[in-house]
C-alpha cells in the first residue's frame, strides 16, 4: 500500500470527524455563542496536545511558527464560515456546501502556482460539484433564499479552507518545517484569535449542560485536536487538491448524522448527488492506466 494511499485513508477519517462536527456544533450553539465555542473547542485541543507532547513542541522552530500562524489565521475564517453557516442555515446545506473547497483548491492553485488540474483530477471536481448541487439547491434547481444567509457564510468557510489547504501544502514541503508541531500550533493560533474575538462581540461562557459539555468536549479532541494534527502529517504525502476532494466526503457524513440524530430527510435528488461525490473518490483513487497495463498483461498470457 502506497504513502499516498495511507494517508487518504487516514484523511477519510479526519473527514469523517467533521462531518459529525456539524451536529455537535449544532448543539453546543444551543448554550454558546460562536465565536466563544471556537475558543473553546481549539484552546481545549491545544492544551490536550500540548500536555502530551510539549517536549516535542519546546523544540520548535522559526519557519514552523510562521506557518502556525498563517494556517491558524487562515482557519479562523474557516471557522466564522462554518459555525455562523450551521447557526443559519440546515445542518445538510451547510455540510455540502463547506465541500465546496473541492472546486476552489485547484482553481486557486492554478491562479497563484499555474499548477493546472490533472484530466482525472477535472473530471472528478466536476462530478463533485454536480453532486452539491443536486445536494443544495431545490428541485427545480433555485436557490434557497430561506437559508442564503447561512450558505453564504459556508462559502466563505470553502474559500478559507481552500487556502488553508493549499498553505499547508506549502508549508509541509520545506524540510525546515515539522508538520506535527504545525498540526498543534495552528490550533493555538485560531484558539486565542477566537478567545479575543469571542470578548469584544460575545459574553464568553462556560457549558451549562452535560450534552453541550459532551459535545465541546468531542468536538475538541477528535474533530479538532486529533484531525487538525493528522491533516498536516497526512497531507506531506498528497497533494491539496486531492486533499479537497477526500474532504467532499465530510457532507455525505455529515447529511448521514444530521439523518440519523436531527430527522433531517434529504430529498431523491440530493441522494443522487451524494452518491455522485462518493464515487468521484472512487475514480480519484483508482489508478485506470495501471488496471489497463494488467489486463493487458493477462491477454498477452493467456
Amino acid at each position: 500500500m502506497s504513502k499516498q494511499v495511507k494517508a487518504d485513508g487516514i484523511l477519510v477519517l479526519v473527514t469523517l470527524c467533521w462531518g459529525v462536527s456539524y451536529f455537535l456544533m449544532d448543539i453546543s450553539l444551543r448554550e454558546l455563542d460562536p465565536f466563544t465555542l471556537n475558543a473553546h473547542r481549539f484552546l481545549g485541543a491545544f492544551a490536550i496536545a500540548f500536555l502530551l507532547s510539549w517536549k516535542k513542541l519546546l523544540t520548535v522552530n522559526k519557519t514552523t511558527l510562521k506557518y502556525s500562524l498563517l494556517v491558524g489565521f487562515a482557519l479562523v475564517f474557516v471557522y466564522i464560515g462554518a459555525t455562523f453557516g450551521v447557526k443559519y442555515t440546515s445542518l445538510s446545506n451547510s455540510g455540502f456546501l463547506c465541500a465546496l473547497t473541492v472546486i476552489f483548491t485547484p482553481i486557486f492553485n492554478w491562479m497563484f502556482f499555474r499548477k493546472a488540474p490533472g484530466k482525472k483530477l477535472s473530471v472528478v471536481v466536476l462530478m463533485c460539484f454536480a453532486g452539491i448541487a443536486l445536494m443544495t439547491l431545490k428541485d427545480d434547481f433555485s436557490i434557497n433564499m430561506e437559508h442564503l444567509k447561512g450558505d453564504l457564510l459556508c462559502l466563505v468557510c470553502a474559500v478559507a479552507y481552500a487556502i488553508d489547504l493549499i498553505l499547508t501544502e506549502h508549508a509541509v514541503s520545506h524540510e525546515e518545517v515539522d508538520a506535527y508541531q504545525m498540526g498543534v500550533f495552528q490550533l493555538g493560533v485560531t484558539g486565542t484569535l477566537n478567545l479575543i474575538l469571542s470578548f469584544i462581540v460575545e459574553k464568553p461562557q462556560l457549558p451549562e449542560t452535560g450534552a453541550v459539555w459532551g459535545a465541546v468536549l468531542f468536538l475538541a479532541v477528535f474533530c479538532t485536536g486529533i484531525a487538525f494534527v493528522l491533516q498536516p502529517l497526512a497531507q506531506q504525502y498528497t497533494t491539496a487538491s486531492h486533499v479537497g476532494v477526500i474532504f467532499t466526503l465530510e457532507p455525505v457524513f455529515a447529511a448521514i448524522v444530521a439523518y440519523v440524530f436531527a430527522h433531517e430527510i434529504l430529498s431523491p435528488k440530493a441522494y443522487l448527488g451524494a452518491a455522485l461525490m462518493l464515487a468521484s473518490i472512487f475514480v480519484m483513487e483508482i489508478d485506470f492506466k495501471n488496471i489497463g497495463k494488467k489486463n493487458k498483461l493477462k491477454e498477452e498470457r493467456q
